[in-house]
Formats: C-alpha cells, structure tokens, sequence
C-alpha cells in the first residue's frame, strides 16, 4: 500500500479520507494484545514473568500502550460511525461502549471481592483494597456505581468509561482543530504536572489513573490518526531515531540499576533520586518520553505489513486484542488467582512460569472461544484503519 500526501484539507464537519479506510492494520489489535498479556504479567506480584514485561526495561510499562491504543482504535471506530450514522449514530455508539466497560467494571469488583471472601485471606483484603467492600458493601457499592471506589487493577475500566461517554466532542474538535485541541490536552497535562490536580477517590487519595493526565494519551492516539502523516517525516527521520535510541538505553541503564543489585553503582545515587519515584497515577513526563521513544522505534522498523504478524503468537495476540474488554477482566481475576496459588501453594521459580504462561494461554483459549463463537463485547464498534494515516503514519515505508 502507498504512501499518500495530504492534498486538501476536510470542510468543517466533514469526517476526513482519513477515517474512511477499508483496510485493518493488524499492528493496533497485535499490540494491545501483548499489551493485555504484559498487563496480566504485572498484576502477579514477585512474578519472573514481569521479566517479559516493558516495566523492568524503562521508565514505562503496558499501561501506556493500551492507552494510546485505545486513543487510536477510538479514533477510528468513531470516525468511521460517524461518517456512515451520522453523529447521532456515532455518540449512541460511543455512549453503549462506554456502558458495556462500566458494566464489566461493576462485575469485576464484585467478582474481586468474591474472590478474596472465598480464600479466607485477611491480608489480600487490604491488597485488593477489598476490605472496605467486605465489611461495608452497600455505601462501597453506592460509591463504586459512581466510580469513586474501585478494587486493584480495575482502575483502567474506570478511566474508560469516561473517555468512551466523552469521545464524541472530542472527536469532533479533533476534526476542526486538531493541532488546538492537542495542545489544549497537552496544557491540561503540564498543569497536572505542576499544581498536582487529580481526580479524588473514596474513601480516601486519588484515582491511580488519574484521567486529568492520562487523557494526554487518549487525546494523542486520536490526532495521530487525523493529522498525524504530516508529522510522519519528522518522526521518522535519523535524528528523532537517534534521541529516541539514546533515551531508551538510558532508561535502560536506570532501570536496570534499580532492579539488579549488582548494577546499582553505575547510576548515581543523586541521579536515582532525582529520578526516582516515577509517578504513575500522574503519567510522568519520563514515563511519557519513554513511551514516545518506543513509539518511534516502533513507526520506524515495524512495518504494517510486518512477515511476523502473520505467526502464530502474533496470532494469538492479535486474537486476544480484538476481545480487549473480556480479557482485560479475566486477566485481572486471572492474576489475583496466580497471587493466591503463590500465597497457598508454592512461590517457587517454577510455579512462577507455569502461572505466568498458564495464565496467557487461557487468555488465549478465551479469546479464541469468543471468536469462534462470534460473541463480540457489547456491540463492539469494529476497527478498520484507514487507507492514509494508519499505513502511512504507523509505517515505515
């Protein structure tokens, strides 16, 4: 497929070529696949598998990349409903996924607290941030309907729900002014970054995901999509290469000193204080230029028509990335699970890899199930990239 220049620019209210495409780039459900099995990864504590994960690597982790996906699936998904339903059709659609993802989200808690009641595990309550919804459920309930309390690892749902039920005038100034409507995503973050504004949770601190910054993500996957083939030259180009290599062999460097003992004296105990902590819930500026940096590493050697998406793991992955919402859920109880059986039973290397490879496969198998029995999740809007930005903006040809 060829690169195509921009020629003209969209009448106001015009949804673009760019959201009109027929073909479907296998990279955005391959990529959010791994990032699922990555996600599932992490959530075990003291697991070797986490080895197999972005986190021990750099200054980011998955969480980064199921974000900017999921800016641009939406981008896509959206446009292109709106193009064919008009923007009524397009805001219902927006509006019922928003409810599937709050309706998994409410099942999810309950099935946490099940969980941890069933084991018996006093500590995994407090772990889980269970114990208030144990001892409490009705005022716990009250709050998690309204998305101020959540249990570990469902955070992500919440933040989902949000920007699903709030895409449409979002999309809609991406396509009047896409480059304003960034910048005003990227002043929202630095003001984040600055004065610490968050989103307060019950029944005390911040959500995890704070979505005053992480809607920075969202908001980028999004204009990449609309506006983002005019930056491809620069993104592409030897010196952002060369910055983007550079800053990831430093994270590297920093974050291997912080997980191996052994290789503490080569970063400066003034260097890892200055870095150290990243904040998470913030999105930190060195976590968001890590992520940046992998993107363009990406955009430059993983082609849309890439001989190894066509394996059987990526497969798989892309298998698991098309069903995100259901495996994102039984990944979650997948891990806590994987926590009990170390709890219970053994905590061994060994346990560790047949829990951690254990645990992808049946994600597999589920999706796989799905699938084959064409159940998507809640009227799923089906992503088709376009011809232009997709191959040309996530490609290296």
């Amino acid at each position: 497929m060829h690169d195509r220049t921009h020629s003209s620019k969209p009448l106001v209210g015009e949804t673009p070529p760019e959201l009109k495409g027929s073909g479907r780039d296998l990279r955005i459900d391959v990529c959010r696949g791994i990032a699922l099995w990555w996600i599932f990864l992490d959530h075990v504590p003291n697991n070797i598998g986490s080895w197999l994960t972005l986190r021990n690597y750099g200054f980011s982790d998955a969480a980064e990349v199921f974000m900017f996906i999921s800016g641009v699936t939406c981008a896509l998904a959206y446009g292109r409903a709106s193009q064919r339903d008009g923007w009524s059709g397009m805001i219902g659609r927006s509006v019922r996924r928003a409810w599937d993802i709050y309706a998994a989200f409410l099942l999810l808690t309950l099935a946490c607290a099940i969980m941890v009641y069933l084991t018996g595990r006093d500590h995994l309550a407090d772990e889980s941030n269970t114990r208030i919804l144990l001892e409490r459920p009705g005022v716990t309930l009250a709050h998690a309907a309204v998305l101020q309390y959540r249990p570990v690892n469902t955070d992500v749902l919440a933040v989902f729900v949000i920007f699903h039920a709030s895409f449409a005038p979002l999309l809609w100034l991406l396509l009047r002014a896409p480059n304003a409507t960034l910048g005003a995503s990227l002043l929202l973050y630095s003001l984040v970054q600055v004065f610490g504004w968050s989103v307060p949770a019950w029944p005390s601190g911040a959500w995890f995901f704070n979505p005053l910054a992480w809607q920075f993500l969202i908001v980028l996957g999004a204009w990449c999509v609309i506006e983002g083939q005019k930056f491809r030259p620069l993104l592409t180009s030897r010196t952002a290469l060369f910055l983007a290599v550079l800053y990831l062999v430093f994270s590297l460097i920093i974050a291997l000193s912080w997980n191996i003992t052994p290789l503490e004296p080569l970063v400066p105990q003034t260097v890892t204080k200055l870095l150290f902590p990243l904040d998470k819930s913030n999105l930190s500026p060195l976590r968001l230029l890590h992520f940046l940096a992998l993107a363009i590493v990406a955009l430059r050697f993983v082609p849309h028509d890439w001989r190894a998406l066509s394996t059987p793991v990526m497969r798989c992955a892309r298998c698991c990335g098309e069903h995100s919402l259901p495996i994102y859920c039984l990944g979650v109880l997948l891990a806590l699970a994987s926590h009990l059986t170390l709890l219970d039973i053994s905590d061994r290397l060994a346990m560790q890899i047949g829990l951690s490879l254990g645990g992808i496969l049946v994600m597999i198998v589920a999706a796989t199930l799905l699938k084959s029995i064409s159940i998507k999740p809640g009227r799923q809007p089906r992503w088709i990239p376009p011809i232009k930005p997709v191959t040309a903006t996530f490609s290296n040809e």
